[in-house]
């Protein structure tokens, strides 16, 4: 794409840095940790990207990859939204800088978002569950999604689906 007496060439994994655009810099997101439980037990109606606060030893093991998200959930407490049951283990050099594995930890959104979300968890059968962890440009985002549960014949009918697809794309490449 050329804009202007200015050659501006726009590529996808590309973040345009300065006034004259001739400093690029890659963008980083690489996935820390994702919550395939929640992609089996909900139907996920919407994500929402939030912060949230850690200390520095968390980060550290974050980094590291020692999260587990299998049993976390989000909830809404006087306007501030927090993730609950998210594991991550104390870092091995941290010593006494170390927090709670399991701590409640806050989420970073902007209030008109978590007045949203909390409108739409009152709601029947809502609730908001981290679907991954991940860094984006050195700083730890949570993916949130805004989610309603599968009954047992739904996550049934999605298996069968999943598994027909599985076989349609083997007679394919088998051709």
């Amino acid at each position: 794409m050329l804009v202007g007496e200015n050659c501006v060439i726009l590529y996808p994994n590309f973040v345009r840095r300065g006034k004259r655009g001739d400093k690029m810099e890659k963008k980083g997101v690489k996935i820390a940790a994702q919550n395939r439980k929640a992609r089996h037990d909900y139907f996920i109606e919407d994500r929402y990207e939030a912060g949230i606060e850690l200390a520095g030893t968390e980060v550290k093991s974050i980094r590291a990859g020692t999260l587990n998200l299998k049993d976390s959930y989000c909830s809404v407490k006087d306007g501030e939204l927090f993730v609950l049951g998210l594991h991550i283990s104390p870092y091995e050099q941290g010593n006494i800088f170390n927090k709670d594995p399991v701590r409640p930890r806050r989420l970073l959104m902007h209030k008109r978002e978590i007045r949203k979300l909390h409108a739409l968890i009152k709601q029947d059968g809502y609730t908001l569950v981290p679907l991954s962890v991940y860094f984006k440009d050195s700083r730890v985002k949570v993916e949130v999604g805004l989610c309603k549960g599968k009954k047992n014949y739904d996550k049934r009918a999605s298996a069968a689906q999943r598994d027909s697809r599985r076989e349609i794309d083997r007679a394919m490449k088998s051709r």
